[in-house]
């Protein structure tokens, strides 16, 4: 079950409460003030797959090699 977030515009706490999706939002604080408000916050970011670590880089080796000869190359016909 998600866990969601409220906030009481006349005492400004903010408390949590456990619901199921289909239970209604809280109308109340638990100091029994009405119009609380769920709050909603950004999502933590998860990098899944591969390439976001400097050892899964995909970095060519023959792009590195092929430089260096064409810079000997051209240093040798001039």
């Amino acid at each position: 079950m998600p866990i969601y977030e409220y906030e009481c515009p006349v005492c400004g706490i903010r408390f949590e409460k456990q619901q199921r999706f289909a239970d209604p939002p809280l109308e109340t604080c638990p100091e029994g003030h009405p119009g609380v408000r769920r709050v909603f916050s950004p999502a933590g970011i998860i990098f899944k797959g591969e390439g976001w670590y400097i050892t899964e880089s995909r970095k060519s080796r023959s792009s590195g090699k092929e430089k260096s000869e064409t810079s000997s190359d051209t240093s040798s016909r001039d």
